[in-house]
């Protein structure tokens, strides 16, 4: 049983929260880990949540948009510091960089609390040890949407001092209102024009760029589909490709 350190609304439907962390518990960065709760009918409501956290933080936090009607979100609205909650001793997930082929660009493509997973593998200096280029695109529906904008620039930050030569480029996308400094259409769009790549610096080639994928299924399919067309492949249990997509995905009220 984790105890709730921290909870932080970011709009009406988007929050995060940190939890303690139980001894001995360890994780990959872009791992998830199974949380629960109890439901209005007493019983345990279980769901998967994406680690935001660093490796080495000592807390568990996680990055949640609340459905409405949904029975885990009903009872994470309602939690607050000091309040209790169930998590499974053991982290999941494949979608770790760890699992690539070698390559030189690590593109991390989210929408909305998508961005989580990429959060962890930003903190983690073997990422920045892996990669010269590394470029976080997170796309959401309206500006306040767009969380964690001062940690990733103090990521940025942190990256030119620690990661000699490493290059951080963080696009911003807001698709259903103008926003100064983002671009204006979704992932798949903006990839196909090339909006995406001139705005990053940088091309997506197979020969040295690596993708992940989290957010909207939509998304991802149409991701799959446009990017293996340009010759990437997705990764396999004991084949290594240059496609990571993550295989759960919490049901959203908005299309990103």
């Amino acid at each position: 049983m984790a105890t709730v350190l921290a909870v932080r609304h970011w709009t009406e439907s988007l929050l995060s929260f940190r939890v303690s962390r139980m001894p001995g518990f360890r994780f990959t960065p872009g791992h998830y880990a199974r949380l629960g709760l109890v439901g209005l009918d007493r019983s345990a409501v279980w769901r998967p949540f994406s680690i935001v956290s660093a490796a080495h933080d000592p807390y568990l936090e996680f990055f949640a948009v609340l459905v409405p009607g949904g029975a885990f979100s009903d009872a994470l609205s309602a939690i607050r510091e000091g309040d209790s909650m169930r998590i499974e001793n053991n982290s999941y997930g494949f979608m770790t960089v760890d699992r690539f082929v070698p390559g030189e660009d690590l593109w991390l493509l989210a929408s909305g609390t998508g961005l989580g997973p990429f959060l962890s593998i930003l903190h983690d200096p073997h990422t920045w040890q892996c990669y010269r280029d590394l470029v976080l695109v997170h796309s959401v529906r309206h500006a306040r949407d767009l969380a964690y904008r001062e940690e990733i620039a103090a990521i940025a930050q942190k990256a030119s001092t620690i990661a000699s030569g490493a290059r951080f480029a963080y696009v911003p996308v807001v698709t259903r209102e103008r926003c100064a400094g983002a671009l204006p259409s979704r992932i798949p769009c903006l990839i196909e024009d090339g909006r995406l790549q001139s705005s990053a610096g940088s091309s997506l080639d197979p020969r040295r760029s690596r993708i992940m994928v989290c957010g909207n299924p939509e998304m991802a399919r149409e991701l799959r589909a446009l990017l293996t067309a340009r010759g990437f492949r997705a990764n396999r249990r004991g084949q290594p490709g240059e496609l990571a997509f993550e295989n759960y995905w919490q049901p959203a009220p908005l299309r990103t």
